[in-house]
């Protein structure tokens, strides 16, 4: 046992004194310096030096995370979050070309993000929520095929959603509520096979659930679908079904009309149905109170024949993106 801790011990030793000896890519040096510079990340104290991934005796920065690619060094992850950044979207952190992860959350940047974010082919996690970001999503967010989870709520996006989001093949994770975003949910993106979590709540979006829903295909790993606080319209789809792994479907304070179909007592998994504050009418489907898995049901606000009851205690449903779900 001792000697299996010993080992760890001269491995990470080994592996520190590997990257103390080597040289940061000058393109990454040359970046974040850029950055530092900067009227609006002055704030960021901890950046003692010229090198970001340390020098010497003196530390790596900050946020900054490096790995060691042959013979250099190079930044991976850039976390810089809730330390009130002032300014427009650093351009510069594009040229961090190796970078998988970029955490710029909870500041008060502005401006667009530029085209230019389509260079971080590498990039996994990009959570730029809370800040005061504007103007269209850059189609170029659809060129960083690896990215998992992206995290752009809480900002003041306007235009429409870039249908190129459903190029991104991994992605799992998409949060754009709290935004200006316009037009319809691209449909495309039913395409995404991973994708767990839809949540373009509170936008000014339209079109309707038949519209977003065209196939019996989409949307395989859907889970959670949040909708609510748009201008969306029509009825709800007996395509609705299909989303087998669905669990949360939040459709409140929409333009939504009809009946609600009995099919959504088929989804299986189905634990949480916000239908309240739109314009249903007609009867609860008795299937939805027998559902084993339901355990709220919203229907206020509606105009359901007498008799139609809510499920549920009624909590506060929380906003989902407050952590990251990995």
């Amino acid at each position: 046992m001792g000697g299996s801790s010993t080992l760890a011990s001269i491995c990470c030793f080994l592996l520190l004194l590997s990257l103390a000896c080597c040289k940061t890519v000058k393109r990454d040096v040359k970046a974040l310096n850029e950055i530092k510079a900067s009227l609006g990340w002055r704030v960021v104290y901890a950046w003692v030096g010229d090198d970001p991934c340390g020098d010497g005796d003196l530390p790596p920065w900050s946020g900054v995370t490096c790995s060691q690619q042959g013979d250099y060094r190079v930044v991976t992850e850039l976390e810089v979050y809730a330390v009130s950044i002032v300014g427009p979207f650093p351009t510069a952190v594009t040229n961090l070309l190796d970078l998988t992860r970029l955490d710029l959350h909870n500041n008060k940047l502005t401006g667009p993000i530029p085209p230019q974010i389509g260079r971080l082919k590498h990039l996994k996690i990009l959570n730029l929520r809370w800040n005061k970001l504007q103007d269209i999503l850059p189609p170029e967010i659809g060129e960083l095929k690896k990215l998992t989870h992206l995290y752009l709520s809480f900002n003041n996006f306007k235009g429409e959603i870039p249908v190129e989001l459903a190029n991104l093949p991994e992605l799992r994770y998409l949060y754009l509520h709290e935004n200006r975003f316009t037009g319809k949910i691209p449909p495309e993106l039913g395409n995404l096979k991973n994708l767990r979590h839809l949540d373009v709540g509170n936008n000014h979006l339209t079109g309707t659930l038949r519209d977003l829903i065209r196939n019996g295909d989409c949307f395989p790993s859907l889970r959670n679908l949040y909708l609510n606080n748009n201008h969306l319209s029509g009825g709800l789809p007996d395509q609705l079904a299909n989303l087998t792994n669905l669990e949360i479907l939040y459709l409140s304070y929409n333009k939504m009309t009809g009946p609600v179909t009995p099919k959504l007592a088929d989804i299986p998994r189905l634990t949480y149905l916000y239908l309240d504050h739109n314009a249903f009418t007609g009867r609860i489907p008795v299937g939805l109170y027998k559902h084993p898995f339901l355990k709220e049901l919203y229907i206020e606000g509606n105009q359901f024949k007498p008799g139609a009851k809510p499920k549920g205690t009624h909590k506060v449903l929380e906003v989902a993106d407050t952590e990251f779900v990995f």
